[in-house]
Order: C-alpha cells, then structure tokens, then sequence
C-alpha cells in the first residue's frame, strides 16, 4: 500500500468532548434471518486467506513486502457459490473476507518476512514446533487489542479504514453487478494458471525466467550490466506487483537500483571498499550497500513516525475519552471478558513461549507486550486516516528501546521487536475487518470468532510453506530469496548491540547521507501538493538490498499497465487488480511445488 502522511482531519480535533455514536451511512441492511457465521463462508475465507498467506511469504522473503487478502477473499468467495449456484449471501461474504483477511496476515503476523529469517540469518536454529508455538503465541494478541478500540475509532470518530470501506463497497457492488464479479474471478484464476505454470516450467527450464540475454549475443556491456544484476528477469509475481504499488514507488525502486547498483556499488568497488564478489554481503558491494540501504529505510519510518505527533495524540485522546464513553452495548457486541481473558492467557503463553524458543527473559516479553498495546493505539489510528500500517517503524521504535534496554543480546531485540509489531500492525488489520462490517452491518462479535478461526487457519499454512521455502532455497547472499526486511531487521539489531564498527569501510559516510536523505523525504511527504511526487525513502533502501532485476521487473509490469490504461481505461480499472492478484498467487504456489522438487534434487531439463 503505497504510503501518506496522516493530517488532522474535521472529525478528528485535538479536543474530544462527550463524543456520541453516530452511525455511518450504512451501505447494506442485513435482512431479518440473513445468515452469517456459516461454515461455508468461513472455510473458504481460511482456504483464500491461506494461499494468500503462503504467497506473501514468497513476495516478503522476496522484496519484503505483503498484500491483503480482504478483497481477493471476498471476489473468490461469492464468485465460487454464484458459480455452482450456492451463492453467499452479504453477510456471509463479509466473513469469508474477514477469516480470508486474517488467514492472510499470519506471514508478518507471525514474524515471517522479518524477524525469524533475521534469526536464521544469524545462525539461530528454530525447529517446526518451535515455529508453531511461537506463531500460536504471538498470532491472537492484535486481535484483542483491537476489540477496545472499535467503538472510538469506528463508531465515535468514524475513521475511514479506506481498505476496509473499499471491501464494503466491493461486497455490495458484487450483489448488483455479479457478472463483473465473476468476470472477474476468472480473470484472476486464469492469470494464476498461467503464473504458476510459468513457475513449474521455468524450474525445468531457468533459461525462461532469466534469459541469458549478454551470453546469447555476446555483448561486453551486457555482461558488464548483467554482473551487476541489470539483466532480464519475468518473474509474474513481481510483475503483477508491478500493477499493484503505484508508479511512485515502482520508479523509486527504479531510482535506487540504478543509484546503488549502477553508480555506489561499482565507485565503492573501484575505490577498494568492498573487494569480495558482488553478491557477497562479507566483503562485496551487496554488504556495503545494505548499510545505507537500511539507513534510508529506518529514517524514513522513524521520521514518519515522528511527524505523525497529532495521531499520537488524537489516538490517546481518543482512548481516554472512550474509556469516559463505556463500552459498546449493542446486543452483538463482543463481551469484555473475550478480549479480556484472551489477552490475559496469550500474554501468559507470549512470556513462556518467548523464555523458552528464543531465552528471552519473561519481564522484557512483557514490556514489549505492553508497548504493542500503546503502539496499537497508534497503528489502528494511522490505519483509519491514512490507510498505512506504519509497522516498520513501530519495530524500529521497539529496536531501539530494547538497543537500550538489553545490549548485547539480540535475539531479545530482535523478538521483542516482532512481538510488539506483530500486535500493532494485527490490530490495523483486524480493524479494517470491522470498519467493513460495520458498513454492512455485520455483527462484531461474529466477525471476532471468524477472525480467531481465520488466524488459526493461517498458522497451519504459513508454518510448513516457510518451512519448505526455506530450507529450499537460500536466503540471502547469492539466494534466491533476498529477504531485505530480514536484512534490515537484523543490521539494526547488530548495530545497536555490537556499535558503529560493524559497518564496512567508509560506509558511514554514506549512511549517514542516506540517514538525511530518508528524513528529508519523510518532511517533503508532508507537502500536501508534491507528496504524490516524492520518493519512497522505503522502496529506494529496498532497492539496495534486494538484486536490481527484481526493481526492473517491477518498472515493466507498470509499463504494462500504463499502456493498458491508456489503451483500455474501464478494462484495466475492472480487471488490472484481478490480473495482478493471479499472477502473485499463482508463483506464490508453484514456488511452494518448486521447493519440494528442489528439495527432492528433481534435475532441470537445461543447465
């Protein structure tokens, strides 16, 4: 989701006095009897949120990203029973996104994309069950937060969650316009076809995803680039990533692959800083760019962070004042004493699991349970003005305390992090699921059951496809799997725990012009008029990281939809979401056949 910076709104003064419920103009009206919490809806919510769960473990691993499951939840949900004439009635549909949505949240979630390849990458051996535990502990705590916060964030100052009534609005449009549903539910199932078989077939034959194209035509410049990583890579996942994030952050990831790849990397060579091989991150240029990489993408998140002062302070207000307004005392609503006592046992279980996988000492598992309380305020507050989960800097945030707190130790500032990121940025999630019930007039309390059953469903997938990603291809140096939140995740753990002479040779000259390049960005992103314009701080420091053919493929999957959109305006507005959606999932699956075949040494048909 591409990023805006929260500004004051009308609803939202600093002055909150006796706020009463108004209800939002509701977009549906249950009808008397309409079912809801069925077993259909909630299966085939876990079972999209599932797969959506696997594939954004490949994409975060990849370029250190993931996407929601809501919508893609509920087009495949209602499309599925319309086909076989069953179809779901709206209620039900909003479960199926609601347990899809959390199903799909379980890769960062759970620690997947940062915390635990971060462990890896150090040498931490963690076992399936320890990875189980440790995500069933974890998994439930946004959850419970966000339940206290419904009624001031969704009922008082009735925060748009701009994903959430998107979700709404699309349920609704699906009942009028079902044949343009279904439409498209089969565009997005036939681009997940062609993707995966395009996945399998390029695992027989590499030469269809990576064309050698310099050692075809022998071109010394080719080679040169190729070196480098400027050469052809058609990965669809990432292609289809390309349609989704927008040309801003599309051409800052362009921006940074051709500043750090193109003209760091190779004067940092010449210059005798990093002697070893490209890719190496001991000695390499791959190594030496990760440092201003990270320094980008850290300052930006803390800046933003820091000028987002007036939703800390709104989201604080906003909980005093609630807890002076009471409770919701709706007939649906959900009782205290499920979030209560459902928080109470998975801070208990957060604690013991925490002291006995990773060592961590039960009172810093307790601290950070408590600070991903206060962050969650902050999180589900930014999440309804602006539609940007800030979990990155809120795990910075927590990195920092913790640099502070326990020196030396980094498993503890690592897994303290993820513990407090993973609630704050569930509870965003969570929160987005409500706002679309809310505006369909669904009852609370069984969306809260759906999303339990939903989180569940989703550690039973995400486990395992980690687990075989993982030991099938190699993150990292020379990987196919580049993992840059891990890499992100870990320097700065390192950094505060081991100091400044980590860093390679004159690299902290540059890390610290990335530092006020990635604060400079966040301030201009706070100009109404040319934030549109500004460089993503979070896609230039990714670019650094991950190889510059990933950033390549990207730019063309939004040239693609740029000619498409030029050509076809109403085709691609109905259709590019669907495309984009099949062409992730379906490498997001095959990937995971890819890793079984690579496990089982399956030879290729080419060299």
């Amino acid at each position: 989701m591409d990023e805006h910076p929260p500004f004051a709104s009308p609803q939202n003064s600093p002055d909150l006095p006796d706020e009463q419920v108004v209800e939002d103009a509701p977009l549906y009206t249950p009808q008397p009897g309409e079912r809801q919490l069925t077993a259909r809806a909630v299966i085939v919510g876990c079972l999209v949120g599932g797969i959506i769960a696997c594939t954004n473990i490949y994409m975060g691993l990849k370029i250190g990203w993931s996407f929601g499951a809501s919508i893609v939840s509920a087009v495949l949900g209602f499309s599925f029973f319309a086909v076989i004439n069953r179809r779901l009635s709206v209620m039900e549909t909003n479960i199926a996104q609601t347990a899809g949505s959390a199903s799909g949240s379980m890769a960062s979630a759970a620690g997947l994309v940062a915390a635990i390849p971060a462990m890896q990458l150090m040498d931490y051996q963690i076992e399936w069950w320890e990875l189980t535990l440790w995500a069933l502990a974890i998994a439930f705590l946004g959850v419970f937060f966000a339940v206290p916060l419904r009624r001031q964030m969704v009922l008082v100052d009735k925060l748009k969650f701009p994903t959430g009534t998107a979700t709404a609005e699309t349920i609704t449009a699906m009942y009028s316009e079902a044949s343009v549903a279904i439409a498209k539910a089969r565009v997005l199932i036939f681009s997940g076809l062609f993707a995966g078989l395009f996945t399998l077939a390029s695992y027989f034959v590499p030469q269809l995803e990576n064309p050698p194209i310099a050692e075809w035509t022998g071109i010394a410049l080719l080679a040169t680039a190729a070196a480098w990583g400027f050469k052809v890579y058609l990965g669809p996942a990432l292609l289809g990533a390309g349609f989704l994030i927008g040309p801003r952050v599309v051409l800052s990831l362009l921006g940074g692959a051709i500043i750090g790849w193109g003209i760091l990397g190779p004067f940092a060579q010449s210059q005798e800083w990093a002697t070893g091989k490209v890719t190496s991150y001991s000695d390499g240029p791959q190594g030496w760019l990760l440092w201003p990489g990270v320094a980008l993408m850290v300052s930006e998140a803390l800046s933003s962070v820091a000028f987002s002062w007036r939703t800390f302070l709104r989201a604080f207000q906003g909980v005093a004042a609630a807890a002076k307004g009471g409770r919701d005392h709706s007939a649906e609503s959900i009782p205290n004493s499920w979030w209560i006592g459902g928080l109470a046992f998975g801070s208990i279980l957060t604690m013991v699991i925490a002291q006995t996988v990773f060592g961590i000492s039960w009172y810093f598992s307790l601290l950070a349970i408590a600070l991903s309380s206060v962050l969650s305020v902050v999180a589900v507050r930014s999440t309804g003005e602006t539609d940007i989960n800030p979990v990155g800097g809120m795990g910075k945030v927590t990195q920092l305390v913790f640099g502070g707190l326990a020196p030396g130790q980094i498993s503890t500032n690592l897994m303290c992090a993820a513990i407090t990121g993973s609630g704050a940025s569930q509870a965003a999630d969570m929160m987005q699921d409500l706002k679309t019930g809310h505006l369909l007039g669904a009852s609370p309390r069984k969306q809260f059951i759906a999303q339990l059953i939903g989180i569940l469903a989703g550690i039973v997938f995400v486990v395992p496809a980690y687990l075989l990603f993982t030991d099938a291809y190699k993150l990292g140096e020379d990987g196919d799997l580049p993992a840059p939140a891990a890499f992100a995740w870990k320097a700065m753990a390192e950094l505060l725990t081991k100091g400044l002479g980590e860093l390679p040779d004159y690299s902290l000259h540059f890390v610290a012009g990335a530092t006020v390049v990635g604060v400079a960005l966040a301030s201009l992103r706070r100009i109404r008029s040319i934030a549109p314009y500004v460089p993503s701080g979070l896609a230039l420091g990714i670019a650094f990281i991950v190889p510059p053919y990933y950033s390549l493929v990207m730019f063309y999957g939004l040239v693609i939809w740029l000619i498409w959109r030029a050509i076809s305006p109403q085709s691609c507005r109905n259709f590019d979401f669907a495309i984009a959606s099949g062409l992730i999932a379906g490498e997001g699956l095959m990937g995971i056949v890819n890793a079984v075949l690579t496990i089982c040494k399956v030879p290729t048909l080419t060299g």
